[in-house]
Protein backbone atom coordinates (compact mmCIF):
# COMPACT_ATOMS: atom_id res chain seq x y z
CA UNK A 1 0.00 0.00 0.00
CA UNK A 2 1.09 3.46 -1.17
CA UNK A 3 0.33 7.14 0.06
CA UNK A 4 -0.03 8.61 -3.62
CA UNK A 5 -2.99 5.50 -3.95
CA UNK A 6 -6.83 5.86 -3.69
CA UNK A 7 -7.16 2.20 -1.64
CA UNK A 8 -5.36 4.88 0.94
CA UNK A 9 -6.29 8.27 0.48
CA UNK A 10 -10.28 7.47 0.40
CA UNK A 11 -10.31 4.22 2.49
CA UNK A 12 -7.39 3.54 4.86
CA UNK A 13 -6.21 6.81 6.29
CA UNK A 14 -9.86 8.27 6.96
CA UNK A 15 -11.32 4.72 8.53
CA UNK A 16 -7.58 5.24 10.69
CA UNK A 17 -8.06 8.45 11.90
CA UNK A 18 -11.84 7.94 12.54
CA UNK A 19 -11.48 5.13 14.98
CA UNK A 20 -8.20 6.40 16.18
CA UNK A 21 -9.88 9.80 17.56
CA UNK A 22 -13.14 8.20 18.77
CA UNK A 23 -10.62 5.27 21.04
CA UNK A 24 -9.83 6.63 24.33
CA UNK A 25 -6.15 7.80 25.17
CA UNK A 26 -4.90 4.97 26.20
CA UNK A 27 -6.04 2.57 23.22
CA UNK A 28 -4.41 4.51 20.89
CA UNK A 29 -0.96 3.30 20.43
CA UNK A 30 -2.44 -0.27 20.18
CA UNK A 31 -4.35 0.46 16.99
CA UNK A 32 -2.08 2.54 15.65
CA UNK A 33 0.28 -0.78 16.07
CA UNK A 34 -2.49 -2.71 14.58
CA UNK A 35 -3.07 -1.01 11.50
CA UNK A 36 0.46 -0.11 10.83
CA UNK A 37 0.77 -4.14 10.85
CA UNK A 38 -2.03 -4.38 8.48
CA UNK A 39 -0.41 -1.50 6.13
CA UNK A 40 2.91 -3.16 6.62
CA UNK A 41 1.61 -6.52 5.78
CA UNK A 42 -1.02 -5.68 2.73
CA UNK A 43 1.45 -6.66 0.41
CA UNK A 44 3.27 -9.42 2.22
CA UNK A 45 1.75 -11.26 5.54
CA UNK A 46 5.34 -12.41 6.24
CA UNK A 47 7.32 -9.36 6.54
CA UNK A 48 5.09 -8.50 9.55
CA UNK A 49 6.49 -11.77 11.16
CA UNK A 50 10.62 -9.91 10.71
CA UNK A 51 9.33 -6.87 12.16
CA UNK A 52 7.22 -8.18 15.35
CA UNK A 53 10.71 -10.44 15.45
CA UNK A 54 12.98 -7.11 15.60
CA UNK A 55 10.01 -5.51 18.04
CA UNK A 56 10.61 -8.52 20.47
CA UNK A 57 14.77 -8.37 20.61
CA UNK A 58 15.18 -4.68 20.98
CA UNK A 59 12.13 -4.55 23.78
CA UNK A 60 13.88 -7.09 25.90
CA UNK A 61 17.07 -5.49 24.95
CA UNK A 62 15.98 -2.38 26.66
CA UNK A 63 14.22 -4.35 29.46
CA UNK A 64 17.94 -5.62 30.41
CA UNK A 65 19.60 -2.59 29.69
CA UNK A 66 17.01 -0.76 33.08
CA UNK A 67 17.33 -3.96 34.85
CA UNK A 68 13.67 -5.20 33.96
CA UNK A 69 12.03 -2.68 36.26
CA UNK A 70 8.57 -3.66 37.86
CA UNK A 71 4.96 -2.86 36.02
CA UNK A 72 4.44 0.25 36.89
CA UNK A 73 7.53 1.74 38.12
CA UNK A 74 9.17 4.72 35.88
CA UNK A 75 12.10 2.92 34.66
CA UNK A 76 15.64 4.63 35.35
CA UNK A 77 17.86 6.93 33.22
CA UNK A 78 20.86 5.92 32.43
CA UNK A 79 23.71 8.42 33.71
CA UNK A 80 25.46 9.81 29.98
CA UNK A 81 28.84 8.69 30.23
CA UNK A 82 28.50 6.22 33.32
CA UNK A 83 29.56 3.05 34.04
CA UNK A 84 27.71 0.30 32.39
CA UNK A 85 27.61 -3.72 33.94
CA UNK A 86 28.46 -6.63 31.67
CA UNK A 87 24.34 -7.37 31.52
CA UNK A 88 24.43 -3.43 29.88
CA UNK A 89 26.65 -4.19 27.99
CA UNK A 90 25.72 -7.69 26.16
CA UNK A 91 22.38 -6.26 26.05
CA UNK A 92 22.89 -3.29 23.64
CA UNK A 93 25.70 -5.49 22.00
CA UNK A 94 22.52 -8.02 20.52
CA UNK A 95 20.76 -5.40 19.50
CA UNK A 96 22.72 -4.37 16.90
CA UNK A 97 24.20 -7.52 16.17
CA UNK A 98 20.30 -8.92 15.88
CA UNK A 99 19.44 -6.00 13.90
CA UNK A 100 22.38 -5.79 11.39
CA UNK A 101 22.11 -9.56 11.06
CA UNK A 102 18.90 -9.86 10.08
CA UNK A 103 19.43 -6.52 7.72
CA UNK A 104 22.52 -8.59 6.00
CA UNK A 105 20.94 -11.54 5.41
CA UNK A 106 18.05 -10.51 4.02
CA UNK A 107 19.88 -7.52 1.93
CA UNK A 108 23.32 -8.40 1.01
CA UNK A 109 23.69 -12.24 1.33
CA UNK A 110 22.74 -12.81 -2.70
CA UNK A 111 25.18 -9.90 -2.86
CA UNK A 112 27.57 -12.03 -1.18
CA UNK A 113 27.09 -15.45 -3.16
CA UNK A 114 27.04 -13.52 -6.17
CA UNK A 115 30.72 -12.37 -5.80
CA UNK A 116 31.87 -15.47 -4.16
CA UNK A 117 30.77 -17.21 -7.16
CA UNK A 118 32.21 -14.86 -9.56
CA UNK A 119 35.39 -15.30 -7.67
CA UNK A 120 35.20 -18.93 -7.94
CA UNK A 121 34.74 -18.93 -11.33
CA UNK A 122 37.75 -16.96 -11.63
CA UNK A 123 40.06 -18.40 -9.99
CA UNK A 124 38.90 -22.05 -9.38
CA UNK A 125 37.96 -24.76 -11.56
CA UNK A 126 36.52 -26.64 -9.10
CA UNK A 127 32.55 -25.79 -8.96
CA UNK A 128 32.20 -27.39 -5.86
CA UNK A 129 33.14 -24.50 -4.43
CA UNK A 130 29.94 -22.93 -5.64
CA UNK A 131 27.32 -21.46 -3.25
CA UNK A 132 23.54 -21.58 -3.95
CA UNK A 133 22.04 -18.93 -4.90
CA UNK A 134 18.90 -18.21 -1.90
CA UNK A 135 16.62 -16.22 -3.89
CA UNK A 136 15.60 -14.14 -0.96
CA UNK A 137 12.56 -11.38 -1.50
CA UNK A 138 13.95 -8.59 0.37
CA UNK A 139 11.27 -7.16 3.09
CA UNK A 140 9.79 -4.00 2.30
CA UNK A 141 11.72 -0.66 4.72
CA UNK A 142 13.93 -3.25 6.32
CA UNK A 143 16.65 -0.72 5.90
CA UNK A 144 14.60 1.82 7.53
CA UNK A 145 12.89 0.10 10.74
CA UNK A 146 15.95 -1.68 11.75
CA UNK A 147 18.49 1.26 11.50
CA UNK A 148 15.01 2.81 13.60
CA UNK A 149 14.51 -0.40 16.71
CA UNK A 150 18.47 -0.94 16.65
CA UNK A 151 18.88 3.42 17.61
CA UNK A 152 16.16 2.92 20.44
CA UNK A 153 18.81 0.26 22.57
CA UNK A 154 21.64 2.69 21.79
CA UNK A 155 19.03 5.73 22.99
CA UNK A 156 18.54 4.07 26.12
CA UNK A 157 22.17 2.61 26.93
CA UNK A 158 24.40 6.65 26.17
CA UNK A 159 21.47 7.61 28.54
CA UNK A 160 20.02 9.65 25.91
CA UNK A 161 16.18 8.20 26.53
CA UNK A 162 14.46 6.76 28.90
CA UNK A 163 13.52 3.09 28.10
CA UNK A 164 9.93 2.17 27.95
CA UNK A 165 8.30 -0.77 30.03
CA UNK A 166 5.35 -0.81 27.48
CA UNK A 167 5.45 -3.25 24.84
CA UNK A 168 2.49 -1.83 22.67
CA UNK A 169 3.98 1.48 22.77
CA UNK A 170 7.62 0.42 21.63
CA UNK A 171 5.66 -1.82 18.68
CA UNK A 172 3.96 1.55 17.85
CA UNK A 173 7.04 3.53 17.42
CA UNK A 174 8.87 0.82 15.43
CA UNK A 175 5.71 -0.15 13.31
CA UNK A 176 4.54 3.48 12.81
CA UNK A 177 2.37 3.30 9.30
CA UNK A 178 3.04 7.05 8.51
CA UNK A 179 7.55 6.57 8.12
CA UNK A 180 7.65 2.97 8.12
CA UNK A 181 8.64 1.50 5.14
CA UNK A 182 10.61 5.07 3.21
CA UNK A 183 11.68 7.38 6.68
CA UNK A 184 12.54 9.39 7.78
CA UNK A 185 14.16 7.47 10.09
CA UNK A 186 13.05 8.28 13.32
CA UNK A 187 15.44 7.92 16.81
CA UNK A 188 13.53 7.05 19.65
CA UNK A 189 15.00 10.27 22.01
CA UNK A 190 13.14 12.11 19.00
CA UNK A 191 9.64 10.66 20.19
CA UNK A 192 10.24 9.09 23.35
CA UNK A 193 7.68 11.93 25.46
CA UNK A 194 5.28 11.63 22.55
CA UNK A 195 5.21 8.26 22.47
CA UNK A 196 3.26 8.81 26.72
CA UNK A 197 1.68 12.28 25.85
CA UNK A 198 1.58 14.23 22.61
CA UNK A 199 -0.84 16.92 22.09
CA UNK A 200 -3.77 16.59 19.47
CA UNK A 201 -4.37 20.29 18.36
CA UNK A 202 -7.07 21.29 15.34
CA UNK A 203 -3.64 23.74 14.31
CA UNK A 204 -1.36 20.33 14.38
CA UNK A 205 -3.84 18.24 12.42
CA UNK A 206 -4.49 21.03 9.92
CA UNK A 207 -0.87 21.73 9.33
CA UNK A 208 -1.07 18.11 8.88
CA UNK A 209 -3.22 17.85 6.12
CA UNK A 210 -1.62 20.75 4.51
CA UNK A 211 1.67 18.65 4.49
CA UNK A 212 0.61 15.45 3.40
CA UNK A 213 -1.01 17.56 0.15
CA UNK A 214 2.21 19.40 -1.01
CA UNK A 215 3.68 16.24 -0.29
CA UNK A 216 1.37 14.27 -2.69
CA UNK A 217 1.53 16.93 -4.70
CA UNK A 218 5.16 16.62 -4.71
CA UNK A 219 5.42 12.96 -5.61
CA UNK A 220 1.80 12.82 -8.28
CA UNK A 221 2.85 16.04 -10.60
CA UNK A 222 6.58 15.99 -10.50
CA UNK A 223 7.88 12.85 -9.87
CA UNK A 224 6.57 10.37 -11.50
CA UNK A 225 6.73 12.86 -14.60
CA UNK A 226 9.91 13.07 -14.48
CA UNK A 227 10.31 9.59 -13.47
CA UNK A 228 8.78 8.80 -17.18
CA UNK A 229 11.69 10.89 -18.22
CA UNK A 230 14.54 8.86 -16.44
CA UNK A 231 13.23 5.61 -17.53
CA UNK A 232 13.03 6.36 -21.01
CA UNK A 233 16.59 7.47 -21.20
CA UNK A 234 18.12 5.17 -18.88
CA UNK A 235 16.20 2.39 -20.32
CA UNK A 236 16.77 3.17 -24.25
CA UNK A 237 20.15 1.92 -25.78
CA UNK A 238 22.93 3.76 -27.59
CA UNK A 239 21.19 7.40 -26.50
CA UNK A 240 21.61 10.45 -27.61
CA UNK A 241 24.14 12.89 -25.58
CA UNK A 242 21.27 15.46 -25.21
CA UNK A 243 19.02 12.82 -24.33
CA UNK A 244 21.26 11.17 -21.23
CA UNK A 245 21.72 14.92 -19.38
CA UNK A 246 17.89 15.24 -19.87
CA UNK A 247 17.20 12.27 -18.69
CA UNK A 248 19.57 12.35 -15.79
CA UNK A 249 18.33 16.12 -15.05
CA UNK A 250 14.66 14.75 -14.50
CA UNK A 251 16.06 11.11 -12.80
CA UNK A 252 17.40 14.25 -10.16
CA UNK A 253 13.91 16.05 -9.79
CA UNK A 254 12.28 11.94 -9.89
CA UNK A 255 14.40 11.19 -6.88
CA UNK A 256 14.32 14.33 -4.71
CA UNK A 257 10.54 15.12 -5.30
CA UNK A 258 9.79 11.18 -4.88
CA UNK A 259 11.78 10.88 -1.63
CA UNK A 260 10.91 14.31 -0.01
CA UNK A 261 6.88 14.08 -1.27
CA UNK A 262 7.13 11.08 1.05
CA UNK A 263 8.74 12.04 3.68
CA UNK A 264 6.44 15.43 3.86
CA UNK A 265 3.40 12.55 3.48
CA UNK A 266 4.67 10.98 6.21
CA UNK A 267 5.12 14.28 9.02
CA UNK A 268 1.45 15.31 7.51
CA UNK A 269 -0.13 11.81 8.75
CA UNK A 270 2.40 11.77 12.06
CA UNK A 271 0.94 15.28 12.82
CA UNK A 272 -2.77 14.05 12.12
CA UNK A 273 -2.03 11.68 15.09
CA UNK A 274 -0.19 14.20 17.51
CA UNK A 275 3.56 13.42 16.21
CA UNK A 276 6.03 16.06 15.25
CA UNK A 277 8.83 14.01 12.68
CA UNK A 278 12.04 16.00 12.25
CA UNK A 279 12.95 17.36 8.73
CA UNK A 280 13.96 15.18 6.27
CA UNK A 281 15.02 17.23 3.53
CA UNK A 282 15.91 21.34 3.12
CA UNK A 283 16.65 22.32 -0.61
CA UNK A 284 19.50 19.62 -1.16
CA UNK A 285 19.45 21.40 -4.50
CA UNK A 286 20.66 24.34 -3.65
CA UNK A 287 23.72 23.15 -2.09
CA UNK A 288 27.34 25.21 -2.43
CA UNK A 289 29.11 22.09 -2.04
CA UNK A 290 28.79 18.55 -1.13
CA UNK A 291 29.54 18.64 2.66
CA UNK A 292 26.35 21.44 2.54
CA UNK A 293 24.35 18.67 0.19
CA UNK A 294 24.59 16.41 2.87
CA UNK A 295 23.44 18.63 5.72
CA UNK A 296 20.88 19.14 3.39
CA UNK A 297 19.74 15.51 1.63
CA UNK A 298 18.43 12.63 3.66
CA UNK A 299 18.91 13.98 6.89
CA UNK A 300 17.66 11.62 9.45
CA UNK A 301 20.02 9.03 7.71
CA UNK A 302 23.00 11.29 7.20
CA UNK A 303 22.40 12.78 10.49
CA UNK A 304 21.94 8.48 11.95
CA UNK A 305 25.20 8.10 10.34
CA UNK A 306 26.84 10.81 12.09
CA UNK A 307 25.79 10.30 15.61
CA UNK A 308 25.71 6.21 15.56
CA UNK A 309 28.73 5.08 13.56
CA UNK A 310 30.75 8.64 12.28
CA UNK A 311 31.47 10.03 15.96
CA UNK A 312 31.21 6.24 17.65
CA UNK A 313 34.37 5.72 15.24
CA UNK A 314 36.43 8.89 16.26
CA UNK A 315 34.97 11.43 13.87
CA UNK A 316 37.60 13.73 13.43
CA UNK A 317 39.06 13.85 17.27
CA UNK A 318 41.65 10.99 16.13
CA UNK A 319 43.77 12.87 13.90
CA UNK A 320 43.38 14.30 10.01
CA UNK A 321 44.46 11.12 8.47
CA UNK A 322 41.58 9.40 10.95
CA UNK A 323 38.81 11.57 9.90
CA UNK A 324 39.38 11.23 6.27
CA UNK A 325 39.03 7.10 6.86
CA UNK A 326 35.97 7.51 8.82
CA UNK A 327 34.14 9.97 6.40
CA UNK A 328 35.41 7.43 3.44
CA UNK A 329 33.67 4.45 5.51
CA UNK A 330 30.83 6.24 6.70
CA UNK A 331 29.99 7.46 3.18
CA UNK A 332 30.75 3.35 2.13
CA UNK A 333 28.51 2.33 4.52
CA UNK A 334 25.93 4.53 3.41
CA UNK A 335 25.83 3.98 -0.47
CA UNK A 336 25.88 0.28 0.97
CA UNK A 337 23.06 0.63 3.37
CA UNK A 338 20.68 1.65 -0.25
CA UNK A 339 21.19 -1.07 -2.07
CA UNK A 340 23.33 -4.38 -2.17
CA UNK A 341 25.35 -4.05 -5.05
CA UNK A 342 28.84 -2.24 -6.53
CA UNK A 343 27.01 0.69 -7.71
CA UNK A 344 26.18 1.67 -4.53
CA UNK A 345 29.70 1.57 -3.28
CA UNK A 346 30.61 3.66 -6.36
CA UNK A 347 28.11 6.33 -5.56
CA UNK A 348 28.80 6.54 -1.73
CA UNK A 349 32.60 6.37 -3.00
CA UNK A 350 32.12 9.55 -4.84
CA UNK A 351 30.50 11.59 -2.01
CA UNK A 352 33.07 10.26 0.58
CA UNK A 353 36.10 11.27 -1.97
CA UNK A 354 34.79 14.40 -2.79
CA UNK A 355 33.86 15.29 1.23
CA UNK A 356 37.53 14.07 2.23
CA UNK A 357 38.62 16.53 -0.61
CA UNK A 358 36.48 19.63 0.38
CA UNK A 359 37.32 18.96 4.08
CA UNK A 360 41.32 18.78 3.06
CA UNK A 361 41.07 22.05 1.06
CA UNK A 362 39.04 23.50 3.97
CA UNK A 363 42.10 22.69 6.38
CA UNK A 364 44.65 23.52 4.31
CA UNK A 365 43.12 26.95 3.06
CA UNK A 366 43.89 26.39 0.01
CA UNK A 367 41.48 28.16 -2.30
CA UNK A 368 42.20 32.09 -2.05
CA UNK A 369 39.57 32.79 -4.63
CA UNK A 370 36.02 33.47 -3.65
CA UNK A 371 34.12 31.59 -6.50
CA UNK A 372 31.10 32.87 -7.53
CA UNK A 373 27.90 31.17 -6.04
CA UNK A 374 26.85 29.95 -9.54
CA UNK A 375 29.80 27.93 -9.83
CA UNK A 376 29.81 26.79 -6.58
CA UNK A 377 26.73 25.46 -7.63
CA UNK A 378 27.20 24.26 -10.93
CA UNK A 379 29.97 22.10 -9.08
CA UNK A 380 28.27 20.39 -6.59
CA UNK A 381 25.01 19.74 -8.68
CA UNK A 382 27.27 18.36 -11.61
CA UNK A 383 28.86 15.98 -8.72
CA UNK A 384 25.60 14.60 -7.18
CA UNK A 385 23.76 13.82 -10.77
CA UNK A 386 26.68 12.32 -12.02
CA UNK A 387 26.97 10.08 -9.13
CA UNK A 388 23.11 9.45 -9.60
CA UNK A 389 24.23 8.02 -12.46
CA UNK A 390 25.60 5.16 -10.40
CA UNK A 391 22.35 5.09 -8.01
CA UNK A 392 19.83 4.70 -10.98
CA UNK A 393 21.52 2.10 -13.38
CA UNK A 394 20.59 -0.87 -12.96
CA UNK A 395 24.34 -2.27 -13.19
CA UNK A 396 27.84 -0.82 -13.35
CA UNK A 397 28.19 -1.30 -17.33
CA UNK A 398 24.97 0.19 -17.65
CA UNK A 399 26.51 2.98 -15.71
CA UNK A 400 29.45 2.98 -17.48
CA UNK A 401 27.41 2.96 -20.63
CA UNK A 402 25.00 5.82 -19.62
CA UNK A 403 28.51 7.91 -18.57
CA UNK A 404 29.68 7.41 -22.06
CA UNK A 405 26.56 8.65 -23.43
CA UNK A 406 26.78 11.96 -21.50
CA UNK A 407 30.22 12.40 -22.76
CA UNK A 408 28.88 11.41 -26.81
CA UNK A 409 31.35 8.62 -26.73
CA UNK A 410 28.98 5.59 -27.47
CA UNK A 411 27.75 4.38 -30.81
CA UNK A 412 24.03 6.23 -31.76
CA UNK A 413 21.63 4.20 -33.17
CA UNK A 414 19.54 5.61 -35.67
CA UNK A 415 16.61 4.17 -33.69
CA UNK A 416 17.85 6.73 -30.80
CA UNK A 417 16.49 9.85 -32.51
CA UNK A 418 12.91 8.05 -31.62
CA UNK A 419 13.08 8.64 -28.23
CA UNK A 420 13.18 12.61 -28.23
CA UNK A 421 9.62 12.57 -29.48
CA UNK A 422 8.73 10.46 -26.14
CA UNK A 423 10.92 12.23 -24.27
CA UNK A 424 10.41 16.21 -25.15
CA UNK A 425 6.79 16.58 -25.18
CA UNK A 426 4.68 20.19 -23.83
CA UNK A 427 4.16 17.71 -20.51
CA UNK A 428 7.14 16.64 -19.51
CA UNK A 429 8.92 19.52 -20.75
CA UNK A 430 6.23 22.10 -18.93
CA UNK A 431 6.68 19.25 -15.23
CA UNK A 432 10.28 19.80 -15.58
CA UNK A 433 9.88 23.22 -15.79
CA UNK A 434 7.54 23.34 -12.65
CA UNK A 435 10.03 21.59 -10.92
CA UNK A 436 12.66 23.45 -11.17
CA UNK A 437 11.40 26.65 -10.16
CA UNK A 438 9.62 24.58 -6.85
CA UNK A 439 13.61 23.51 -6.28
CA UNK A 440 14.71 27.22 -7.02
CA UNK A 441 12.02 29.69 -5.42
CA UNK A 442 9.54 27.27 -3.00
CA UNK A 443 10.07 29.01 0.16
CA UNK A 444 8.93 24.93 1.37
CA UNK A 445 6.65 22.80 3.75
CA UNK A 446 7.85 24.05 6.89
CA UNK A 447 8.25 27.74 6.76
CA UNK A 448 4.61 27.90 4.08
CA UNK A 449 2.32 25.80 6.80
CA UNK A 450 3.37 27.90 9.53
CA UNK A 451 0.52 30.05 8.64
CA UNK A 452 -2.72 28.51 6.62
CA UNK A 453 -4.97 30.96 5.39
CA UNK A 454 -7.66 31.32 3.42
CA UNK A 455 -5.29 31.38 -0.18
CA UNK A 456 -3.27 28.83 1.15
CA UNK A 457 -6.58 26.72 1.68
CA UNK A 458 -7.35 26.87 -2.23
CA UNK A 459 -4.38 26.47 -2.92
CA UNK A 460 -3.93 23.35 -1.28
CA UNK A 461 -7.55 22.27 -2.47
CA UNK A 462 -6.59 22.84 -5.72
CA UNK A 463 -3.39 20.92 -5.44
CA UNK A 464 -5.15 17.74 -4.22
CA UNK A 465 -7.93 18.19 -6.77
CA UNK A 466 -5.61 17.76 -9.39
CA UNK A 467 -3.31 15.26 -7.81
CA UNK A 468 -6.42 12.97 -7.70
CA UNK A 469 -7.32 13.45 -11.19
CA UNK A 470 -3.97 12.89 -11.87
CA UNK A 471 -3.58 9.77 -10.16
CA UNK A 472 -6.79 8.44 -11.44
CA UNK A 473 -5.09 8.64 -15.04
CA UNK A 474 -1.39 7.86 -13.92
CA UNK A 475 -0.20 4.25 -14.50
CA UNK A 476 3.68 4.94 -13.43
CA UNK A 477 3.45 5.82 -9.55
CA UNK A 478 6.30 4.18 -7.93
CA UNK A 479 8.26 4.70 -4.72
CA UNK A 480 12.15 4.75 -5.24
CA UNK A 481 12.78 3.88 -1.60
CA UNK A 482 10.60 1.68 -0.96
CA UNK A 483 13.35 -1.04 -1.91
CA UNK A 484 15.68 0.38 0.22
Amino acid sequence: MVFSSHLFIFWFLPLTLIFYYFLKKRWRNGWLTLVSYLFYGWANPLFVLLMFLSTCIDYFCGLALMDFPKKGVTPPLLVRGGERTKKQKWAVALSVIANLSLLSFFKYANFGIENWNALVQQFLSDDSWLLPSLHIVLPLGISFYTFQSMSYAIDVYRGDARGITSFVDFACYVSMYPQLVAGPIIRFQEVAKQLRNREHTLDKFARGISFFVLGAAQKILLANPAGMVADWSFDTPDRLPLDAWFGLIAYSFQIFFDFAGYSNMAIGLGLMIGFTFPKNFDFPYKSLSITEFWRRWHISLSSWLRDYLYIPLGGNRKGTGHTYINLMLVMLLGGLWHGASWNFLIWGAIHGCFLVTERWIKERQLVSIKWPVYIKWGYTYLVVIIAWVFFRAPSLSAATDYLSSLIGTNNTAETSQMISAILYTPYHLLSLTIGAVVIALAPGAYRWTRELTTPKWIILLLLFTISIMALTTQSYNPFIYFIF
